[in-house]
């Protein structure tokens, strides 16, 4: 039975990413807003920065721009993909890998990068978070600290933290997953409720090998949330499904839940047949996304920059 309801699901998928075909093809053409919402004040519309032809870069699912090395991309694959991250700069170019030992990737949906234990370090966390199916009784996240040396000339191999979450309320999917700059607090989004749901994990509760029970938060008036970011300092956020790239501004003092409870803007984002990343620049003046490849569409990492704003 779920081989048949995994067909229709991928059935499904291949219908729904028609629109934005044809919305894509509209867009440049006719230069047709699709979404008249959207702002343009903001960020700029997408700058095409590369088409990524490495086959091994096919499944993307999330990503981040290291803070130690501002010109460098942190991607992984998602479900069964080998335990890597990889390493672009911010032209698209791959320059080499990180392995994380001991580990296998279940469903590597998401990527941040944020403070840790050791004060004045940033680190990366990567979300085991995926479960399409809503069988896995956990969800696994893995930590380790920006390398000290990204020349990459040769594979990096390094045995993460692990940390293992578990739902209060039962299994479900979930792509998104966010990392607070300010409180070093852990969040996830789940995906396929209608309203989805933000769930959180204080950082002093982020201890390697330990099992966490998520704390519910709050419901958003967002469906099939796919990745998310929230700017070096804090004060940017934005999550993405496969339509729209919702972005909300922090004011001080705010905690993340009292920010999420406005009303968010709506980004430019060039229509992808399944875009899942999603990273801010560590200056927060822009952000990338990046797609799976999808009914032979390659992927290509795109760029948005703030619009400078004149008196």
């Amino acid at each position: 039975m779920s081989f048949f309801i995994e067909m229709l699901l991928k059935v499904l998928f291949l219908f729904s990413i028609i629109p934005f075909l044809l919305s894509e093809k509209l867009q440049k053409k006719y230069d047709v807003r699709i979404n008249p919402q959207v702002e343009y004040t903001i960020f700029s519309g997408p700058q095409k920065i590369r088409q990524i032809e490495e086959r091994f870069m096919d499944e993307t699912s999330g990503m981040a721009i290291s803070q130690k090395y501002p010109g460098r991309i942190f991607v992984h694959n998602d479900s069964n993909g080998t335990p890597e991250i990889y390493v672009l700069d911010t032209l698209g170019q791959y320059l080499g890998s990180i392995n994380l030992e001991g580990v296998q990737n279940r469903d590597w949906e998401d990527m941040a990068i944020g403070p840790g234990p050791v004060p004045g370090r940033s680190y990366l966390y990567i979300g085991d978070i995926g479960d399409n199916f809503s069988k896995h009784e956990e969800l696994i996240v893995y930590r380790i600290p920006e390398p000290k040396d990204l020349d990459l000339k040769e594979k990096l191999s390094i045995v993460p933290e692990k940390i293992i979450l578990i739902y209060p309320d039962g299994s479900k999917d979930a792509e998104t997953m966010l990392v607070d700059p300010l409180s070093g607090d852990l969040y996830v989004l789940s995906k396929r409720d209608a309203s989805n749901t933000l769930y959180k994990v204080d950082a002093d509760q982020l201890i390697n090998g330990d099992t966490v029970t998520l704390e519910k938060v709050m419901q958003l008036p967002i469906t099939l949330s796919v990745g998310g970011d929230i700017s070096a300092d804090g004060t940017q956020i934005v999550i993405k499904n496969y339509w729209v790239v919702y972005y909300w501004t922090r004011n001080p003092g705010e905690s993340l839940a009292e920010t999420l409870q406005r009303q968010p803007k709506l980004l430019p984002y060039e229509p992808e047949p399944q875009g899942e990343a999603i990273a801010f620049t560590p200056d927060g003046q822009a952000y990338y996304t990046l797609s799976e490849k999808k009914l032979r569409v390659e992927p290509v990492l795109y760029r948005y920059d703030k619009v400078l704003k004149t008196d």
